[in-house]
């Protein structure tokens, strides 16, 4: 590292103080949303925003996801660097998050309350412990790759273990999604013909459900495919030669 370049302690630093401020800010934004739609305390079944509002919560979501990648790029020295950074920084953002509602809202109760996760493509439902889960993991991969990289050691997860991630997140995905997504099929809202009652019986069956049951076997599934790539690509690193370098 040479110059005034930040040593990789200290762009873990950085990232970890950029992504708890976002985390308290995304908290304070869904603090006035909940004054708003669920002033006697948010729980299900959900009341529905208007269509304004949930266009402004897709682009304020996708705004705060390309805020994170953006940071993570601009932190990283290569890809691997990259992708772990914003993951790094995502994962602290998320845990923030929760701990500045329950700070300033005494909410949730507990790590099983269930939660409105994200809103792109379409509702995520899930107990408050499994992001949590998640964002811990996503910042001990980027600890561990990135602080192995920096002390020499050659990272570079194969197709194999790309394999893996990308399943066990797809696994993951899938027990967020599929409450959401079986109300919409359900409703008849995925036809080819959008009929006027398929919409009020789409919001009837929105604003009276309550999630009980999360899938945690086949989120548990997810996360050991993920740590079982995590440890593979950990067990084949080794030393740099001499004329290797990280980027």
């Amino acid at each position: 590292m040479k110059g005034s370049y930040l040593k990789w302690k200290g762009r873990f630093l950085w990232l970890a103080v950029f992504a708890i401020a976002m985390g308290f800010l995304e908290a304070i934004v869904v603090v006035y949303l909940r004054k708003l739609y669920y002033p006697d305390g948010f729980s299900f079944p959900l009341r529905l925003m208007s269509a304004d509002l949930v266009t402004a919560e897709w682009i304020r979501e996708t705004a705060t996801l390309v805020m994170l990648a953006g940071i993570g790029v601009i932190a990283g020295r290569n890809g691997l660097q990259r992708l772990f950074y914003a993951l790094f920084a995502f994962g602290i953002w998320d845990i923030v998050y929760y701990a500045g509602l329950r700070i300033l809202l005494g909410w949730p109760e507990s790590l099983m309350t269930w939660d409105l996760l994200f809103l792109i493509p379409v509702s995520w439902l899930g107990p408050v412990l499994a992001p949590v889960i998640n964002s811990l993991t996503m910042i001990l991969m980027a600890l561990v790759f990135i602080g192995r990289q920096e002390k020499g050691f050659y990272i570079r997860p194969g197709l194999s273990d790309w394999v893996l991630i990308i399943s066990g997140a797809m696994v993951i995905l899938y027990t967020y999604l599929v409450d959401y997504s079986r109300l919409l099929f359900e409703s008849g809202a995925l036809s080819a013909r959008e009929l006027p009652e398929t919409s009020e019986r789409l919001t009837e069956m929105i604003t009276t459900y309550i999630p009980e049951q999360y899938k945690w076997t086949l989120f548990i599934i997810g996360e050991v495919l993920i740590i079982a790539a995590t440890i593979n690509v950990l067990i084949r690193s080794r030393k740099y030669s001499r004329d290797e370098t990280v980027n």
